[in-house]
């Protein structure tokens, strides 16, 4: 901590956290090609999301400007719609609908969160200088700029993230969006070492949205586009350090006012490691369920249970579900659910549908398939408890599983056995069993509100990894448009 005297008005040097984002944006070469290779997987993947949730009115009716009219010709296109928009209200678009259904990446350590709602701002802000470049004559940014721009993006949210838990604090992990998108933008908007520093600082001090809205009993649509709000943050104060608005040195240590004694419990960040490439290589995807990550492995074992309870579903008398500890913490929930953004966060809701159904889709949690009586019947049956093996296993860095078991026990004596599913199939460790699944996906959720003709196009594209390098981001942008 800092021992700066408050009194005092000499400036001081500015924070480690910040100069070392700063460096990170300035200094460093991407060279990984595992990186980037999954930096494309991860972008088609989080367009297919995000495209995929244009089908839901909740999402739609929060697109477009934010008051009629107020559009941007030559501005930022929004995928599967036809707006132009500023680069704030463009990040806010893109950023809501990538996070709405709650099917795009995952990052789980002390802290959670999807790094790729980052997303919003990087192709915001890409296609925005891309589409002014031409008008000018110059040379757009290709879309390696953008896979760039979301590993590092990834990179900053993921690693801080390892050691720091802000959910335990009640912040929302959606201020490390805010964070990784200023520094990313600013990066893109080509800014100095000390342009990043100061555009971050004012991310920090920002403070942080409360979690509620994540839990009962406010849990809601704010988890939505909290993401979306918090990336579009970002390009805002990226855009104003670039007209030269200062910073705030010791945003984070300063004694009384900074963010470590207002909102960290005095505590400062921790760090095992310097920013590189490691979480875009080890990121999650969600391939199979749009569902809270730490329920996917639950998914999946119920799925497998599915054929062996569909007949059987009034003789069951308990179903036990063993999960780690954030998984107790965070989506065991009793009592009503109010709305789709309960149901996606309640484990035991996302494992009745599957034992019920044998899948988990995104319609499963609006409320006309929510009303059947079978699924809050089986939720009344079960038991959620922590597995200390799951806990530990999960916080090992060398492994960052994310088991759970689910058993079903009947009014005759007999029980299932036991299915224990550690790692979900958009685990690093799962990856050649997945990826295809994960292509699929994204042909699917394309198709969803693009023409075939174009949605051909993408697929082409995105499938060979030097042509979406080479390919001009407005040309890109320009086939999602409708």
């Amino acid at each position: 901590m800092s021992s700066i005297d408050i009194r005092d008005t000499k400036r001081p040097n500015p924070d480690q956290v910040l100069v070392d984002i700063a460096d990170y944006i300035t200094s460093y070469a991407v060279t990984s090609r595992e990186a980037l290779h999954t930096a494309r997987y991860c972008l088609m993947d989080t367009l297919g999301c995000g495209l995929l949730a244009l089908n839901y009115p909740a999402c739609t009716k929060l697109l477009g400007p934010m008051v009629p009219g107020a559009t941007m010709p030559g501005g930022v296109r929004v995928p599967g719609m036809s707006y132009e928009l500023d680069p704030v209200q463009g990040a806010f678009n893109i950023g809501a609908m990538i996070r709405w259904l709650d099917f795009n990446d995952t990052w789980l350590a002390a802290e959670w969160g999807h790094p790729s709602d980052n997303l919003g701002g990087i192709l915001a802000i890409a296609d925005y200088l891309s589409r002014n470049a031409v008008a000018t004559g110059k040379p757009p940014l290709t879309m390696k700029e953008v896979l760039i721009g979301m590993i590092k993006a990834h990179e900053i949210q993921g690693v801080i993230a390892l050691e720091n838990g802000f959910n335990r604090v009640g912040l929302d992990h959606v201020l490390l969006v805010r964070v990784a998108t200023t520094a990313v933008v600013t990066g893109m908007l080509g800014g100095t070492k000390q342009d990043v520093i100061s555009a971050v600082s004012n991310a920090w001090i920002d403070g942080g949205a409360l979690r509620t809205y994540r839990h009962a009993p406010n849990t809601g649509s704010r988890k939505s586009w909290a993401a979306g709000d918090a990336t579009s943050r970002g390009v805002r104060l990226a855009l104003t350090a670039m007209r030269g608005e200062m910073g705030y040195p010791s945003a984070l240590t300063a004694k009384t006012w900074g963010f470590y004694e207002v909102l960290f419990k005095g505590q400062a960040f921790k760090f095992t490691q310097p920013y590189g490439t490691y979480v875009m290589e080890n990121v999650l995807f969600k391939i199979s369920f749009p569902a809270e990550f730490h329920s996917q492995t639950a998914c999946e074992a119920a799925v497998k249970l599915h054929s062996q309870v569909k007949d059987r579903l009034s003789d069951i008398v308990k179903i036990v579900i063993e999960t780690q500890e954030s998984g107790v913490r965070i989506i065991d929930k009793t009592g009503p659910l109010n709305n789709p953004a309960d149901r996606d966060h309640c484990i035991q809701y996302m494992v009745a549908v599957p034992l019920v159904k044998g899948n988990l889709t995104a319609e499963d949690y609006e409320d006309h398939v929510a009303a059947d009586p079978r699924f809050d019947e089986l939720r009344s049956k079960m038991e959620v408890v922590e597995n200390k093996q799951f806990t530990q296993d999960y916080l090992d860095p060398a492994k960052r599983s994310i088991g759970n078991s689910v058993q079903v026990f009947f009014k005759d004596g007999s029980q299932t056995e036991k299915v224990a599913v550690e790692y979900p199939i958009g685990h690093r460790r799962r990856r050649a069993e997945g990826i295809p699944v994960l292509q699929a996906k994204f042909e699917r959720n394309l198709a969803t509100r693009l023409s075939p003709k174009n949605c051909a196009k993408l697929v082409e594209i995105c499938a060979e990894q030097s042509r979406l390098e080479n390919t001009p981001v407005n040309e890109f942008m320009e086939l999602m448009v409708i």
